[in-house]
């Protein structure tokens, strides 16, 4: 029996064309690139608000890549409706993010063991303390091994998913203090949408820019230098 939640207001693609594991970039062209260059025989199989989603195979596993957008508001919808109604069983966030720990540099891949956050994306699970959602540890583990296979370090630690890119708070500070490792804007909603789901999530992250100094990368960089992380997470997948 079709799922009667298919097609969704964001996502147009038929039940069975995403894989069992997406790979979610924030930046649609980011996902093109992953398509047009890792991927053999990739089909587009979502294109609404030009969220390019794409199934292929990567060394004979069938394996999915499709853009977030930016933000928890975003991620949250996407990762909702590919767990809840797509069949999906894991999320890989292939994202950029601005270091907080200075033991750093641009170009070193993070991945987040946990999430911080200042969202009230938590709320709605009916639980009004502090939320800190958690990546799945198995596939933690297989990006530090696909790492190690490749000569990328995958430092693992606490990262930071705030709603606000112009922060006047200025909480890098004191998040510094406590050994978070880097800030996006992501990965704490794609945990909680995991958890409550009962699926698996991980968020991979490359330093793109250093908040402290002002020290970063480029847009085309970012879209299309990002290399070793994906062959971790096309690895895991």
């Amino acid at each position: 029996m079709s799922n009667p939640n298919i097609p969704t207001p964001h996502i147009t693609a038929k039940e069975g064309d995403f894989a069992k594991t997406v790979l979610m970039p924030g930046d649609p062209l980011r996902s093109k690139f992953i398509a047009e260059n890792f991927l053999e025989n990739p089909v587009l199989v979502n294109n609404v608000r030009g969220v390019q989603g794409y199934t292929g195979t990567y060394q004979g596993k069938r394996v999915s890549v499709m853009a977030s957008g930016m933000g928890m508001p975003a991620i949250g919808i996407y990762s909702y409706e590919l767990f809840n109604f797509y069949g999906v069983e894991a999320i890989i966030r292939i994202g950029s993010a601005g270091m907080i720990s200075q033991k750093l540099k641009v170009r070193d891949v993070v991945a987040g063991m946990s999430a911080y956050t200042n969202s009230a994306f938590g709320r709605q699970f009916g639980f009004d303390g502090v939320v800190a959602p958690c990546c799945d540890y198995e596939l933690l583990s297989k990006a530090i091994e696909a790492g190690k296979k490749i000569g990328q370090e995958v430092v693992p630690g606490s990262v930071y998913s705030s709603d606000c890119f112009y922060d006047e708070s200025q909480p890098l500070g004191a998040l510094s203090k406590l050994g978070v490792l880097a800030v996006e804007m992501e990965a704490a909603a794609l945990y909680m949408n995991a958890a409550r789901a009962g699926k698996k999530a991980l968020a991979l992250l490359t330093i793109s820019d250093n908040p402290f100094t002002g020290e970063g990368l480029s847009a085309e960089d970012r879209q299309n230098t990002f290399t070793q992380m994906m062959k971790i997470a096309l690895e895991i997948a």
